[in-house]
């Protein structure tokens, strides 16, 4: 388990048709298969990343600066803040 003090990067928009995050990353890095931890106040859920898109293409993984597309288990507001678990 990771620390899950600080946040690595936020939600900065939300397609709710398409259940797809898209999260701006402010630190490190994530690949397909790590599990992600989104937390808005009280609300917060964890899923695992099943897949990770760039400019609507398929990668393996993100680095810090990166803007990608999640698709998420449950709906989710901007601003909610994303923690590596």
């Amino acid at each position: 388990m990771r620390n899950l003090d600080k946040a690595i990067g936020k939600v900065v928009h939300y397609y709710d048709k398409l259940g797809v995050a898209i999260i701006d990353l402010e630190k490190g890095g994530l690949k397909v298969g790590d599990e992600l931890k989104f937390k808005r106040g009280e609300d917060e859920f964890s899923q695992k990343i099943e897949s990770l898109q760039v400019d609507h293409k398929d990668v393996d993984s993100v680095k810090k600066g990166d803007s990608f597309g999640v698709k998420v288990d449950k709906p989710t507001k901007v601003g909610t803040q994303v923690f590596l678990t």
